[in-house]
């Protein structure tokens, strides 16, 4: 029986040198969904190949549309870990859409907590400037978080999120890296199906069926099946490590 493709060897550009240990992956996201919605099938290739996979929610993502009680994003979010076979989603319960009422230290504080406790090799975080005001505060804050100051740090890189980033203004996001998720692209998109309240109908950007078009898309344009795309902020090959 074929045994599951390693991380590396499901990349068409590979962001990271081969490993013969896991590592540890942290997805930084600013609302319950942008984890999946980003880089869910990148998650998923992390955990099948043994490595550590850790997410960490800015925001509660509910009380600014469904009021106080909320909708139980809280558990959307736990169930959407367990389908991508993350070891812990964290939560930080910022107000939804209110980063902006917070100093940008606030924002740093609890990320460098996660950072130093964790201890990355690599990072996905939101793409700062598409047309969601807490997806650029929170991807100005996760700069400061994984400053090159410590080593365990290889590789941070930012993600486009449906339904934002495409309806940014100017169009800014232009992906360096395509990863080849054929193999998790259902995955994910059980994961966002846990989302209950954040799944749209067809043709809304946040539709399952939208969503595998548009990993599809990304996909073909490396003849690949399926893709997720991220741009580069920062890789760091050190002791004598050459690039791929």
């Amino acid at each position: 029986m074929a045994t599951a493709p390693t991380f590396l060897e499901s990349t068409l550009f590979a962001p990271l040198a081969p490993h013969s240990v896991p590592r540890r992956i942290l997805a930084i996201a600013a609302h319950p969904d942008d984890e999946v919605l980003g880089c869910g099938g990148t998650l998923a290739l992390h955990a099948r190949a043994g490595d550590e996979v850790h997410a960490v929610i800015a925001c509660e993502g509910e009380s600014l549309r469904y009021g106080a009680n909320g909708v139980g994003q809280s558990e959307h979010t736990r169930r959407a870990a367990d389908v991508l076979g993350l070891v812990q989603s964290r939560q930080l319960g910022f107000p939804d859409q209110r980063l902006d009422t917070l100093s940008l230290l606030e924002l740093i504080a609890p990320l460098e907590r996660v950072v130093r406790e964790v201890r990355p090799s690599v990072v996905y975080c939101q793409f700062g400037s598409d047309a969601n005001r807490d997806h650029e505060l929170l991807f100005r804050a996760a700069l400061v978080a994984t400053r090159p100051l410590d080593a365990c740090i290889e590789g941070v890189y930012v993600f486009d999120t449906a339904s934002s980033t495409e309806w940014g203004y100017p169009r800014a996001f232009v992906p360096d890296t395509w990863v080849d998720i054929s193999q998790t692209l259902e995955q994910k998109l059980t994961a966002m199906s846990c989302y209950e309240s954040e799944v749209r109908p067809y043709p809304h950007p946040r539709s399952l069926d939208a969503l595998r078009h548009r990993g599809r898309a990304w996909g073909n344009q490396c003849c690949m099946d399926a893709a997720e795309v991220f741009m580069t902020v920062r890789r760091t090959l050190r002791s004598g490590r050459m690039p791929i």
